[in-house]
């Protein structure tokens, strides 16, 4: 049946069609509250049959579609766009015996760790866990114990996905194999996931948090952290990052309104080891406050502390190959305690270990010999909002002679066909790109963080 106006969407579907003027359209806001995003309406399915329905209504009206569920990786949408909210697709179904979690494609990382930890099982959420689960699985997926399990992306076992044509397919390694390969790290390049399964390893506890250390110290701390990395087992996986505290309630009172850095770790296995491994860096300064202890796996949020509430961001990245002296006197020339960094977090995310081995089925995913990931992120109010990305752009040239030249899919998220290039080799981004004109042959899904041909 082909359908020519909006409003008969409404009719064809079980979820909510949402146009400008109607209240529900407000709930396409997204996380980062930074990014427009003004579609000509917004579709918040209940089944895969009513995103296959918005797909095949899209291509007769000559829209195109976006998606989106929590928004913590936004990109605008414009009136040519559909936006497809998975919003009120929160289900998660755990199997305990199976060590497996069926997930919806609304659901966030607090869903499933709400259903899973309590029997043991530890979801390989990111660093937030109100971050969406299927967004940050299609990018990769890296959390806080990537150099121990690797990319969470790598713990799938199949997907529920609408294609271009509004068709639905269920995808595994021994169906539509192809699919299955650029699902994981393509983004929304193949498709729209309604539903993804995933493994559960087992773990009920870690040994982790961050430990904060007043700005003061930024250049002991950073120093030692950069070379007591190397030195690291799978076991642990760490960050570190030069931070703004906000001067607000929700801020620790020993950070509130401080330039701090703070060490991140996150252990399995023996805690005497742990310990033992971490004493170094709790010998360099005094904390501020040492937040790292014995914790339960559905506390896997405490390593970042990331904000959960909705703000403006802007969000910059490299990979690098190494963290040498010189790399760490750049960063603190630009982003340390003295230097008028205009961002609110620099960090640098160590890699390697189990995130530098492919799986037994491969993915879409590159650059698994990067050896650090740098992020940092601004708050780009108006009056200085040219300023922070200016700034963020400096930081990351002056690291340049570490950079691989590289990025990860769900990091400083953009549509710039350049910036994709940088998230695959060329083969990979030749293969997406092909696998896109098979799947989506009339450009439908053609919105947002999608391969194309740049060559």
């Amino acid at each position: 049946m082909t359908v020519t106006a909006d409003e008969d969407l409404g009719s064809l579907i079980e979820g909510v069609v949402a146009l400008p003027e109607d209240p529900d359209y407000l709930r396409c806001s997204p996380w980062n509250t930074a990014v427009e995003v003004a579609p000509r309406m917004v579709v918040f399915p209940r089944s895969a049959s009513d995103v296959a329905a918005t797909v095949r209504h899209a291509g007769a009206v000559g829209a195109t579609v976006a998606v989106a569920a929590t928004g913590h990786g936004a990109l605008p949408v414009g009136p040519e766009s559909i936006l497809v909210h998975t919003g009120d697709m929160t289900d998660v179904a755990v199997d305990v015996l199976g060590r497996t979690a069926r997930v919806g494609a609304g659901a966030s990382w607090q869903h499933v760790l709400d259903a899973a930890t309590p029997h043991g099982l530890a979801p390989l959420c990111g660093s937030a866990p109100s971050v969406g689960v299927v967004g940050f699985l299609t990018g990769g997926g890296i959390g806080p114990l990537v150099r121990t399990f690797g990319l969470s992306s790598d713990h799938v076992r199949s997907f529920e996905v609408v294609t271009g044509t509004g068709e639905i397919l269920q995808v595994s390694p021994e169906r539509h194999g192809d699919l299955f390969w650029g699902l994981r790290g393509g983004k929304a390049t193949l498709g729209i996931v309604t539903a993804v399964e995933i493994d559960l390893p087992e773990l009920p506890e870690f040994y982790g948090g961050a430990i904060y250390f007043d700005g003061d110290y930024a250049e002991n701390v950073l120093r030692a952290w950069s070379q007591w990395c190397p030195g690291l087992p799978e076991s642990v996986s760490t960050s570190v990052a030069l931070l703004q505290a906000p001067d607000a309630p929700e801020a620790p009172p020993a950070l509130a309104g401080r330039f701090v850095i703070a060490v991140r770790f996150a252990a399995v296995g023996d805690r005497g080891e742990a310990l033992d491994l971490l004493t170094p860096i709790r010998a360099v300064a005094p904390a501020l406050l040492d937040a790292v202890e014995v914790l339960p796996y559905a506390a896997i949020g405490a390593v970042h502390a990331d904000p959960p509430h909705p703000m403006p961001v802007y969000e910059d990245h490299a990979l690098l190959s190494g963290l040498p002296e010189e790399a760490v006197c750049e960063l603190l020339r630009l982003a340390g305690p003295r230097a008028g960094s205009l961002q609110a977090l620099v960090e640098v995310r160590q890699l390697g270990g189990a995130y530098a081995r492919w799986p037994r089925q491969r993915s879409a995913f590159c650059h698994r010999d990067a050896a650090f990931a740098v992020t940092t992120i601004g708050i780009p109010v108006p009056e200085l909002a040219e300023q922070v990305r200016g700034h963020a752009a400096a930081v990351l040239q002056a690291l340049g002679p570490w950079s691989t030249g590289r990025q990860l899919p769900n990091f400083a998220p953009a549509s710039d066909p350049s910036r994709l290039a940088r998230c695959y080799d060329d083969d990979t981004l030749y293969q997406l790109a092909a696998l896109a004109e098979r799947y989506d042959p009339d450009g439908v899904l053609r919105a947002g963080q999608v391969a194309r041909y740049v060559f």
